[in-house]
């Protein structure tokens, strides 16, 4: 009797693990677990408990490192993570569990001898498993919670965690192969003290786990902030070499026009006295000089004007049409509009030349009230939308500055880039 009931306790607990397990690794990494996973994770558990069972009745680390390494499996090549993202969540996984198992452990250390051999046991050893079940649900969500996972963005550092973690759970399984390896049904008063001691020393171990993880999380989000900043340092500065470059354009044109009475004077002079060449070559360097004024794309902004030439000018391969004017009385900075303007391009022109077919791309404009609608166009790889980068979130800050927002869509391989603006705004 005894037996049949350890069995089903034992399949209800690997189970359970596995659920919570694959359903942890899943959320942790962002990725959507299929029923297949928790069935084949499941049948690997079972494998590996029953080999223990038979060449290492006594139990220890090799079991454990055989489920972390079936965990890693199906997160490397089931879930398809990354491989240090696949160790981290099985590492993680398999340490909130031991460290639940270990807390529960020193409760029925310290109460179950008193009811070996009564009938009431049966309901203790139901009762513990539910609470470790339930221990284990608020570890995993306080953990997804504190770590803020996003795949990709925390791989570079991931070594600073994956060692702790690792420390941790070779300490917990220290603890229950040392301390719980078998149950004493006549505790001493000194006995139970120790088993009391354990449970503290684990619960401190859990708030250790969770400080490294916040600690991490804060980490991971002071490097993205340098990051980011020193992204922005570099944008500003080439932003103000754009608005210095137009500020020089407009002078120029300006002083060219005021002199353009005095070369029509002269050039109407050359032909009144007949002589043609003089007049054609004159006639030249004014075109030169006119020309060198001008811009590739007008849009009624000089800064933005130099920043299209700029930009599309070094990815001639790309074929760019523009078709914008912007508003004359508008009340958006020009350093906000080079931000917009330059991050959306250089985006727009990477996704053409990661493209092996069409490289194409549309910018245009259109103006209803005190509203006007930018959008960018352009082609793109088949599949997914990539994650938003600092880019977006910058072109994403001027939209909102100017109560304005953002969207993105795509269809195939074109990708579409709406920015919504208040041009009134001052």
């Amino acid at each position: 009797m005894d037996f049949y009931i350890s069995l089903c306790l034992d399949g209800l607990c690997l189970a359970g693990q596995a659920i919570m397990h694959i359903l942890f690794t899943g959320r942790l990494t962002g990725k959507t677990p299929r029923l297949r996973h928790f069935s084949v994770y499941f049948l690997l558990l079972c494998t590996v408990e029953i080999l223990s069972l038979k060449f290492i009745p006594d139990g220890g680390i090799i079991p454990i490192g055989a489920g972390i390494a079936a965990l890693y499996i199906m997160s490397r090549f089931g879930l398809g993570n990354r491989q240090p993202v696949s160790w981290l969540a099985a590492v993680l996984a398999f340490y909130i569990s031991q460290l639940s198992f270990g807390i529960i452990n020193s409760m029925e250390a310290a109460i179950f001898p008193h009811f070996v051999g009564k009938p009431l046991l049966y309901l203790l050893l139901l009762a513990a498993l539910a609470v470790f079940f339930l221990l284990s649900s608020c570890c995993y969500a306080a953990a997804l919670k504190l770590l803020s996972w996003t795949e990709g963005s925390q791989t570079h550092y991931i070594g600073l965690l994956l060692f702790p973690s690792l420390f941790f759970l070779t300490a917990e399984l220290y603890i229950l192969q040392t301390a719980y390896g078998f149950l004493d049904v006549s505790l001493s008063r000194e006995q139970v003290g120790q088993h009391i001691a354990l449970l503290l020393l684990q619960v401190m171990g859990l708030a250790a786990l969770l400080c490294t993880l916040y600690a991490y999380r804060q980490l991971c989000q002071g490097f993205q902030a340098q990051a980011e900043l020193q992204s922005l340092a570099q944008a500003a500065h080439t932003q103000k070499v754009y608005i210095a470059e137009a500020q020089a354009r407009y002078e120029q044109t300006k002083s060219f026009r005021h002199d353009i009475k005095n070369h029509l004077s002269v050039l109407d002079g050359l032909l009144r006295s007949g002589k043609l060449e003089e007049g054609r070559e004159y006639l030249k360097k004014l075109e030169t000089v006119s020309e060198s004024l001008s811009f590739p794309h007008q849009t009624g902004n000089p800064v933005v004007d130099i920043l299209l030439g700029e930009k599309l000018g070094l990815a001639k391969e790309i074929a760019a049409e523009v078709s914008l004017v912007l508003p004359k009385l508008c009340g958006i900075d020009d350093f906000d509009l080079c931000v917009l303007f330059a991050n959306a391009l250089d985006n727009a022109i990477a996704a053409c030349r990661a493209n092996d077919g069409a490289k194409a791309i549309r910018i245009s404009g259109k103006q209803q009230g005190d509203f006007y609608m930018l959008t960018f166009e352009n082609t793109c790889l088949d599949g997914p939308l990539p994650p938003a980068g600092t880019g977006l979130s910058n072109i994403k800050a001027v939209a909102e500055k100017y109560h304005g927002a953002l969207l993105t869509e795509k269809n195939g391989r074109q990708y579409v880039l709406s920015v919504l603006l208040n041009v009134s705004f001052a």
